[in-house]
């Protein structure tokens, strides 16, 4: 404590150049859902509620001013508010709702700053009591009346060009000129005017998006991997924890020797004493851990041939080999006698019985 109390207090000045130097540095990280850009956005977030904060304590704005009694160099403190709730849109590591809701807060802060000392323009005074009668459904565009909402889109798109050229004018004044207090203040009274522009438009998108998060189903906390492991003990009948129950496939050995199954498997002269399993040989369970999970083959095409042949699976003969011309033995007379026998029989066949001569069913 007595490290902070003799830090040297910084100036509201010094802060909001420096939250406002931490708000240009995100625009160079390309990547808004990276753990580098929400770790500066975060960073920038806390400088901004910093400035918030002071400027809250030492008063720098009462509802009893009017725009005429703040200085130029305080004008540039009204925009903490909208810069904190345009970061605050950014954050993607808390949820969804508290971040809108937060948002929303700072830029209705910003609105009534804004209002209390009257600097609102006629258009942007009649969109902020349309928002403080109902805030839910605040919308810029017409939902019902297409023509509507097209004019509204194109007079807010000129607005909000019209403010950014004329801020950009205003940016390129010579640098003797910035250093007047009128050119300052109409400097500091433009930007503004354009942020209040975009706070309507952010407030619209905010709700929008609480719609449609209202929306959604609720979803309950994920279980946790213990209440997961007591539903399914209890969906099997099997016992809880409490009752001696373990995750391990063997129990501990202080379990195992009050059951009495400690102790030698087998008695001295060979008998067992409890089941037990028998295991191959550790080389061999080795080499089955890292093999496929398919079965292998266990024996070559020419072996299961050979199986098949033993076993009589498989007939000799066919193929061209049994249909080519044989080779005649000349010298066996029997064999050629028979044959010419054969072959005169069926010649005396094929005369006896012409073709044709058996079929007397289609006959006239």
């Amino acid at each position: 404590m007595e490290a902070i109390s003799n830090e040297p207090k910084k100036s509201l000045r010094t802060l909001f150049e420096t939250a406002n130097t931490q708000r240009h540095n995100l625009d160079s990280i390309p990547n808004p859902s990276s753990s580098i850009y929400q770790s500066h956005l975060q960073t920038a977030i806390r400088a901004f509620q910093q400035c918030q904060d002071l400027t809250e304590r030492l008063s720098i704005f009462s509802p009893n001013e009017t725009e005429d009694d703040i200085t130029s160099n305080n004008l540039r403190y009204l925009l903490t508010n909208h810069y904190l709730g345009d970061l605050l849109l950014k954050d993607s590591l808390s949820p969804r709702k508290h971040v809108l809701q937060r948002s929303r807060v700072a830029f209705e802060r910003y609105l009534k700053l804004l209002d209390s000392y009257e600097m609102l323009s006629k258009s942007d005074s009649k969109l902020y009591q349309r928002y403080l009668s109902s805030p839910d459904d605040f919308s810029l565009l017409s939902q019902s009346d297409p023509t509507a909402r097209r004019n509204t889109k194109i007079a807010r798109y000129k607005q909000e060009q019209e403010l950014k050229l004329k801020l950009e004018y205003l940016a390129r004044v010579p640098l003797a000129l910035q250093h007047d207090d009128a050119a300052s203040r109409e400097i500091h009274l433009a930007e503004t005017q354009l942020c209040a522009h975009n706070t309507f438009h952010a407030l619209d998108i905010i709700g929008q998006e609480l719609k449609i998060i209202s929306l959604m189903p609720q979803t309950s906390p994920a279980p946790q991997p213990e209440d997961l492991a007591e539903d399914y003990r209890q969906r099997n009948g099997r016992p809880n924890k409490d009752d001696n129950y373990f995750d391990r496939l063997d129990p501990p050995i202080s379990q195992l020797l009050n059951t009495g199954k400690a102790g030698p498997i087998l008695s001295k002269d060979g008998r067992p004493l409890k089941p037990f399993t028998l295991l191959d040989s550790r080389q061999r369970v080795q080499n089955g851990v890292f093999r496929p999970d398919h079965a292998l083959p266990t024996m070559t095409i020419d072996e299961y041939l050979a199986e098949e042949k033993k076993r009589g699976g498989m007939v000799d003969g066919g193929g061209q080999t049994s249909t080519g011309p044989q080779d005649v033995n000349e010298d066996d007379l029997d064999r050629a006698d028979a044959e010419t026998m054969k072959a005169r029989e069926w010649d005396e066949f094929v005369e006896s019985n012409p073709k044709g001569s058996g079929n007397t069913l289609n006959r006239g």
